[in-house]
């Protein structure tokens, strides 16, 4: 075989199917582009296709390998290598009709590394481009090229190359670490390596190279993470990276470039493509420059965000993110962004609910700057604004409590913290934690007289011990909170507490109370237009006339609060009625409205997975009522999973009495959520 000829590559793992793909494009002379980030494996791929018994049948010895990073980006230069692969004796090639070894036999070609020639701000990229194109249309040629850059002629057979799957990975770093003792240790690096080849063959080779075993090596990775990967023969990950950030290409990107790079790197989740102009908008023609990292193969496309593999996110990203003025820019873009109040009944609630497909990259940045920049206000202020969009949007628990619990009881953001934390956790059913947190805010908020904070806490307080079964310390709390509220004037506040008042005295069986109280509230807002708090106060109506068992008064209740949530979407609002209406009706054994209602509950837990819980448990009551066991047990099931993850002690404790029941009668083994 003429030409460059390197031995056929070490077993590689887990692309069979895509090598058989090639192959047969091959063999029916179809042009083949494999395109993919430095280090994916399209050489390795590439050569094991040369190598191919089929291909070996198809083309003889008519197979021929050019690397394209050894030879100047010219015209001349890529048809004097061509005439030398061939073997054509032609020194200097004026074009490819000259190369008579064209016209016999079957013929393979492959371009190594054509980004090196193709590269579309190289100075003679368009004369390379068309070399290539018009060898591609030669009846018996079949031109493969491997390539970073995706500016290809149309006529190639486009193939994106994949990173590895999880067992494929395994098998990778195995074979070369020489060990059959498996770890999840190693599970966990080769899937923070987001399965990358070169990353994975370059760790397991330096372990191997240095005899560590795999605490050694989990330690090293903890340490140094991706400045592990150099072995003694000076291959690394760098190296490949460093490579396409010099290509001309990129270069020509401009001096924000590396940086913007940078920035995309530091996120989790990369940038979202339809929140560029508001995050960079001093940068000019910012989504021709993410298209360009894409078409370099630097990044790509998930789900509409930017983003890009994992080495490559922990090589490119600031080492130092309080020294990347970008980043910084960026980083208050989004402090502006969530510092708006959250309310239902203003226009812009349905605005603040861009967190729910940014909350991963949001928590990172807080995460890292309360880390390096512990004493700034705005950093703890972002954070509490941050839980409080969560808390409306995106219930779900996050990864600050321990730091905003860790901060000095002087610190002015503490109390605000501890608030919206607390929020977090009664969203998620943990109410112990709930009622923990709210009591540390109350005393450091008491301690600095703030006498507004106060009152919203003893209102929460209320609403903690009531969740948790303790109504009398709840009325307590409740009647705490309405004495300063009178003496302040605050009818709005006097309403939302005598709302809580109101489900915390039907609880206690106080029912003319509870009535007496939701009542007032309605009186108290009336005049206010607080929308969500009237459609509150007729659903805590409907509950108080449901306990008494006056059936019809409460379903009217209901059916007011169903008109006025409706109105403004308010799908926590909405969830509660429906929730209310199927409990309703299941007590009064009308099953198929029970039902009905809710499966309409269910549509509106998008932003709640306890709400959804709640449902499922709620529905596998309502099938245990009428004897269909089987559709019991598997709600049952699902919303013990549901609780399990959110860490919902009480009401994993309820799933599994009712699970209980269910085997009972099914008198069959049932596993816990």
């Amino acid at each position: 075989m003429l030409g460059e000829s390197p031995p056929l590559p070490l077993r590689i793992f887990g692309r069979d199917q895509f090598v058989e793909k090639m192959v047969d494009l091959a063999e029916n002379l179809v042009p083949i582009a494999l395109i993919g980030a430095g280090g994916i494996g399209k050489t390795s791929i590439a050569l094991t296709v040369l190598h191919h018994d089929r291909v070996k049948l198809r083309f003889g010895d008519n197979r021929r390998f050019i690397r394209c990073d050894q030879f100047p980006a010219s015209r001349a230069h890529l048809l004097r290598r061509l005439s030398h692969a061939i073997g054509a004796g032609v020194e200097n090639p004026e074009d490819l009709t000259s190369l008579q070894a064209f016209s016999s036999s079957n013929m393979l070609i492959v371009f190594d590394n054509a980004e090196s020639i193709l590269d579309p701000q190289g100075p003679n990229s368009q004369e390379i481009y068309d070399v290539v194109d018009e060898l591609s249309g030669f009846s018996n040629i079949c031109v493969c090229i491997t390539s970073r850059i995706s500016t290809i002629p149309p006529s190639f057979n486009f193939l994106d190359v994949p990173t590895l799957s999880i067992d494929t990975a395994r098998d990778t770093f195995y074979n070369i670490y020489n060990s059959d003792d498996r770890s999840n240790l190693i599970n966990n690096i080769l899937e923070q390596l987001d399965f990358h080849p070169l990353s994975i063959n370059l760790l397991a080779t330096v372990a191997y190279q240095n005899k560590w075993g795999v605490s050694r090596l989990a330690r090293e990775w903890e340490q140094r993470r991706t400045g592990v990967l150099q072995t003694d023969h000076n291959t690394s990950l760098a190296a490949t990276i460093e490579l396409s950030l010099a290509s001309p290409l990129f270069q020509e990107l401009g001096p924000d470039a590396r940086e913007l790079l940078g920035v995309i790197a530091f996120f989790p989740q990369g940038i979202d493509e339809n929140n560029f102009y508001w995050l960079f908008p001093a940068i000019l023609n910012g989504t021709g420059i993410f298209y360009k990292f894409c078409t370099l193969s630097l990044t790509y496309r998930s789900n509409r965000f930017i983003t890009m593999l994992a080495p490559f996110r922990d090589y490119l990203s600031p080492k130092d993110p309080k020294s990347s003025p970008l980043l910084c820019t960026t980083k208050e873009q989004y402090f502006t962004r969530m510092s708006i109040s959250i309310n239902p009944n203003k226009p812009n609630f349905r605005e603040s609910q861009w967190i729910t497909s940014e909350d991963v990259n949001v928590e990172h940045l807080l995460d890292v700057f309360t880390t390096i920049d512990e004493d700034s206000e705005s950093v703890w202020r972002a954070c509490a604004c941050f839980i409080q969009h969560l808390v409306w949007h995106k219930k779900r628990l996050v990864t600050l409590g321990s730091k905003i619990e860790g901060l000095p009881d002087y610190h002015s953001s503490k109390p605000e913290c501890l608030f919206e934390l607390s929020r977090l956790f009664c969203s998620v059913g943990n109410q112990v934690e709930y009622k923990r947190l709210l009591t540390q805010a109350l005393a450091l908020e008491r301690e600095r007289r703030n006498l507004h904070q106060v009152i919203r806490i003893l209102r929460h307080l209320s609403d903690a011990n009531r969740l948790m079964g303790l109504p009398e310390e709840g009325i307590r709390r409740a009647r705490e909170a309405l004495e300063i509220l009178e003496r302040t004037g605050d009818v709005v506040g006097q309403a939302r507490c005598s709302i809580k008042l109101a489900l915390l005295l039907c609880d206690d069986q106080q029912l003319d109370a509870a009535e007496e109280a939701a009542s007032r509230a309605i009186e108290l807002i009336t005049e206010k237009g607080s929308q969500s708090l009237v459609c509150e106060s007729h659903r805590v109506l409907g509950n108080i006339h449901r306990s008494k068992g006056e059936m019809e008064k409460a379903v009217r209740r209901y059916e007011v609060a169903l008109k006025i949530a409706s109105s403004s979407n308010w799908h926590g609002g909405l969830f509660q009625i429906h929730h209310a209406l199927a409990g309703l009706y299941h007590d009064e054994g009308r099953f198929d409205d029970a039902h009905a209602h809710i499966e309409r509950a269910k549509l509106h837990t998008a932003d709640s997975p306890y709400n959804l819980g709640c449902a499922m448990q709620q529905h596998a009551w309502i099938w245990y009522e009428q004897d269909r066991f089987e559709e019991a047990k598997s709600e049952a099931l699902r919303a013990a999973d549901v609780f399990e993850t959110l860490g919902a002690t009480k009401d994993i404790d309820n799933c599994r009495m009712l699970l209980r029941r269910i085997q009972k009668k099914l008198n069959d083994p049932v596993t816990s959520g």
